[in-house]
């Protein structure tokens, strides 16, 4: 039996076994580090499961509900070190949250809690079973009035159960301890260097597949004075598109998050898509591989809580910058007028909207807004938020750089398109190339040189949280 297979049978009856008394370990687990309340901490989570017929996110078409598999979930992580300095991180099963929507977010969240834009990160898992949101993707739907007044009233909707979610998160600010560690998933596959026809028969031969990953599944529990853990905070870098049905459902990150809270029940478990852009669930297209995947997720917290986990002392910094992305090349009238007739009915919605911006007198700027963040909990847990759908490079290369203790999560605050390292610019292809209009940006790619100045950025707030 490979040695991969041989860890996962280990993990599986080492859970089984576990699971007996699963409060007693979650209690266990935590007693070391409530000694000392080094922070305060507050979880909060919302249903969002649309109650009308919005079309599901993703997939460039109009797709209309017909059920769910399980419920959708927003969920809030206030935290607190002992000088009273805060942050609020909010995670949920949207496919994606645009700026249109999460800008009014923290507006709100500015005049209800004087929580500033450093302090309050907006994660989505980018799950394609989830509901549309906005002006993300705009031009991947057919444009139906009906619809467009559902989208406007759901977002409004979402927008205020955001706000109220962080203010039930800050109300129930109590203390608690932060503990770090790390597990193992193993389904993600670079899907620019494996074709996907091909995966599943060399899974089954044993042959290794190629290019870029992350298999790390990073760990932060909070832990009460009384040993419970009320929540544990989970990453992976892998696309959640193993559904491309018309039912609601979290995808495999849901499956992973009902299975931790089924098997510790005092626990909020929250997920954030670390740096997936360019990964795939492979095999995928069943909802028993979504559960399988979400279930070796589960396995992979479960490896790390199981181990000796390192206490996060109190002393909270934050920074943030709204970085300017140049595009390569804003559209002109004749890039777009051969559009309109185009192929591809989402470049041709793209093409008419975009001559109308420009008949309207609106001129397209050079570059787009893009949010950074770094937030440094003690010395030892430092998390790198990043706008997007940042490909695995990113988090490579940062937690190279910045050493153990290191998160870097993807898919935070904007939407906006792929966000290509170097190497996978040069060589193009659908996270790299000209494939920006399929987000509603006013160009086909970005500079050669996105990735220099983000980590540029990066750096110097690390440096701003680390000095």
């Amino acid at each position: 039996m490979p040695a991969d297979l041989q860890r996962r049978a280990f993990l599986q009856q080492s859970i089984v076994v576990g699971a007996v008394s699963a409060t007693l370990t979650s209690k266990l687990s935590g007693q070391n580090a409530t000694k000392e309340a080094a922070w305060k901490a507050g979880v909060a989570k919302a249903v969002i499961t649309p109650e009308k017929s919005v079309w599901l996110a993703g997939y460039g078409t109009k797709r209309a509900p017909t059920g769910k598999i399980h419920d959708l979930w927003m969920k809030a992580l206030a935290l607190e070190d002992t000088s009273g300095k805060r942050v609020v991180l909010i995670t949920s099963d949207f496919q994606g949250v645009p700026k249109s929507m999460s800008d009014r977010v923290f507006e709100q969240l500015k005049k209800d809690f004087s929580l500033e834009r450093t302090q309050v990160m907006f994660t989505f898992s980018h799950n394609h079973c989830g509901p549309r949101l906005g002006d993300d993707l705009i031009d991947y739907y057919p444009i139906e009035a009906e619809q467009v007044e559902l989208v406007e009233e759901y977002t409004t909707a979402m927008v205020q159960k955001t706000v109220a979610l962080v203010g039930d998160a800050l109300k129930k600010l109590t203390p608690a301890s932060l503990q770090i560690g790390e597990g193992k998933a193993t389904f993600a596959v670079n899907r620019r260097n494996n074709k996907e026809a091909e995966v599943a028969a060399l899974l089954a031969k044993g042959l290794p597949l190629v290019g870029p990953v992350d298999h790390s599944v990073p760990v932060m529990t909070v832990t009460r004075m009384n040993g419970e853990i009320a929540a544990i905070l989970f990453g992976y870098a892998c696309h959640p598109t193993t559904l491309n049905f018309l039912q609601w459902c979290g995808d495999y990150p849901g499956f992973a998050q009902l299975e931790i809270e089924a098997k510790h029940p005092s626990t909020q478990a929250m997920f954030v898509n670390t740096c997936g852009g360019d990964q795939n669930p492979l095999p995928r297209r069943s909802v028993e591989l979504c559960q399988k995947y979400g279930h070796e997720l589960a396995i992979g917290v479960e490896e790390a809580i199981s181990k000796p986990l390192t206490p996060v002392a109190s002393g909270l910094k934050t920074a943030f910058e709204m970085l300017e992305l140049p595009y390569l090349k804003t559209v002109t009238r004749d890039d777009l007028h051969p559009l309109l007739q185009d192929a591809s009915a989402v470049r041709a919605r793209w093409a008419a909207r975009m001559l109308q911006k420009l008949d309207a007198g609106e001129k397209f700027t050079a570059s787009y807004p893009y949010p950074l963040h770094a937030w440094q909990f003690g010395k030892e847990w430092l998390i790198v938020g990043q706008g997007a759908e940042t490909v695995v490079d990113y988090a490579l290369r940062f937690k190279k750089e910045f050493g153990a203790g290191t998160w870097v999560c993807g898919y935070a605050d904007d939407m906006i398109s792929y966000i290509p390292s170097r190497r996978v610019w040069e060589e193009g292809g659908y996270e790299g190339g000209a494939n920006l209009f399929e987000y509603g940006r006013p160009a086909f790619r970005w500079a050669g040189d996105v990735e220099d100045r983000i980590v540029a950025a990066v750096r110097k707030l690390v440096k701003e949280v680390r000095g």
